[in-house]
């Protein structure tokens, strides 16, 4: 099988074009195509009145030596790759040795655990939160009724925060091993749409990503894996290995038990506040790392798709438009969209009681009236929030805070107009746009909840963006406050072996520990830590 890239045809082809494009690329006679495979379908919308779809393709030929004989050196065709997982190690049968223990079950903590327990491992998934049906209905309790359920929320519960999101799932990772296939193979396996396979931006959307946790959750358990749901871990005990090196031994959880436990995944996500602060204790070693913080900008999203498509705009292959913009401010901060949700809401995402973080999320249609993106700044533990691995968790608790008094102390988000924020004016009364946030967006001036160096170059970067995608900086858009959870701000640092520096059987995971950023990312990267687990624990497989 042969694998063509960069095929390029107009919006509206036939399908019958498709076959002609590679007889035509080939150089080939139709009745010596075979078979047409679609692998990956994305656009080229640079020119807005002549968008192109652009595919990979894997055919089939009826002489593949000869074609890849005269297209020697040619990047565009090449053999197909084989994307298929294959599995490090395996348990021997009937194993019984020690279980690994995964805590956390968002993407990271769900396919390390679905991977372990494909291996034969019968691992054990600790989850502060609820399960994930329970865990919407706590969730729908602050944006509906402004009550806060501190540990089953947008951050915590099964599925992680990316069960709350628009379910993008594409990274720029690398990936010489396809395993972001394994991840989107399963993910379909448990009920995702099968385009997430062909799309070249594909996402889910919340309403399936819930049904899919679920199916996941019941395969890991069929395999032999258990759940422990309402469990939080309270500390970690450390002792010695015969070497003096310093080892995992134990788990004290929430409910009195202790749990002996030798090989543990750390995958408890970038909000896990209260862990972050054990580990530290325990003398885990971490370090402070950069991350972001700014706000949710709403637009229209037919203004979206406008200046983004053109007369384009709505066609049912497009969908809603995305966008992702970025400026090098004169104070030296580079202010970028993040998280950028085309059809979907603003969302109340606190953990902690007192406190106002915004998120975005968005539903498999993208159909929603306004597209919301973070617009954030970046922040560096050298110039920001010196002295200790814990301070980038007090600047956002800080900053989550004055979001809270600034919205009423009620749970609502500080809001303001594009244009009074330009003009240095709190904002009275909506315009044109009307913001999305549940429970509610009180108006007022976002200065009040943002450092001055973010205010600055947030305004420097407005009009910027303005000319970049038209409408942008139109005065009546809306922004609240504030988004400061994008990702984590400290590193549990690992060595070459995927455990801990510093503590043996303790492998950091995921966005919490600093190594990944959304879903497909923080998944990638739990088959990783799985692997090297089950590689220390069973060796390779024969």
């Amino acid at each position: 099988m042969l694998r063509l890239t960069d095929i390029t045809l107009p919006l509206d082809h036939a399908p019958a074009h498709l076959d002609a494009a590679v007889c035509a690329r080939l150089d080939i006679a139709p009745a010596d195509l075979e078979r047409v495979t679609v692998f990956r379908r994305g656009n080229d919308a640079r020119r807005k009145n002549a968008i192109k779809l652009v595919y990979a393709l894997d055919v089939i030929v009826r002489d593949e030596a000869d074609v890849l004989a005269r297209f020697a050196g040619d990047p565009h065709v090449k053999p197909t790759p084989d994307t298929a997982y294959k599995f490090v190690a395996r348990a021997p049968e009937g194993w019984d040795g020690p279980r690994p223990v995964v805590i956390g079950a968002g993407p990271c903590g769900l396919l390390a655990a679905l991977v372990l327990a494909q291996m034969g491992l019968k691992p054990i998934i600790i989850e502060r939160g609820k399960a994930v049906r329970e865990r919407t209905k706590d969730t729908w309790g602050l944006w509906r009724r402004s009550v806060l359920d501190p540990e089953s929320n947008v951050q915590y519960g099964e599925g992680g925060a990316g069960t709350f999101s628009d379910g993008k799932l594409y990274s720029r990772i690398k990936d010489p091993r396809h395993l972001s296939r394994k991840v989107l193979t399963e993910f379909v396996k448990a009920g995702a749409p099968d385009d997430i396979l062909t799309e070249a931006h594909p996402h889910i959307g919340t309403f399936r990503l819930v049904t899919m946790v679920m199916s996941m959750r019941e395969t890991i358990e069929r395999l032999g894996g258990e759940y422990r749901f309402g469990t939080r871990v309270e500390d970690f005990a450390i002792g010695e290995d015969a070497h003096g090196q310093r080892r995992i031994e134990g788990l004290h959880l929430s409910s009195g038990d202790y749990l002996e436990a030798r090989h543990v995944i750390m995958a408890v996500g970038h909000s896990a506040r209260d862990t972050f602060e054990v580990l530290h204790a325990r003398g885990v070693y971490m370090e402070a790392k950069p991350f972001a913080i700014g706000v949710r900008i709403e637009h229209p999203q037919s203004w979206i798709d406008k200046a983004r498509y053109g007369a384009c705009a709505g066609h049912p292959i497009l969908g809603a438009a995305a966008y992702s913009i970025s400026h090098k401010a004169s104070n030296g901060r580079t202010v970028y969209s993040f998280c950028m949700c085309p059809g979907g809401r603003v969302v109340a995402a606190a953990s902690e009681e007192g406190r106002v973080v915004t998120n975005g999320m968005s539903q498999y249609s993208r159909a929603e009236l306004n597209a919301n993106s973070g617009l954030v700044v970046d922040v560096s533990p050298e110039t920001d929030f010196p002295g200790n691995p814990l301070a980038g968790i007090a600047l956002q608790r800080k900053l989550e805070e004055l979001a809270f008094v600034a919205g009423g102390s009620n749970y609502q988000a500080p809001g303001q107009k594009l244009g009074d924020f330009l003009a240095d004016r709190p904002s009275t009364a909506l315009g044109s746009v009307t913001p999305s946030y549940q429970p509610g967006v009180h108006l007022t001036d976002l200065k009040q909840c943002l450092p001055d160096y973010a205010v600055e170059a947030i305004r420097e970067a407005l009009p910027v963006f303005g000319r970049q995608v038209p409408g942008y900086d139109h005065p009546d858009v809306v922004m609240t406050g504030v988004e400061t959870r994008t990702s984590s701000p400290v590193r549990i640092t690992r060595g070459r072996d995927f455990q801990s520096l510093n503590t043996r059987g303790l492998y950091p995971a995921g966005e919490g520990a600093g190594y990944a950023g959304g879903i497909l990312s923080a998944a990638v990267d739990g088959i990783r830590l799985a692997e090297a687990l089950a590689l220390e624990l069973v060796g390779p497989q024969a």
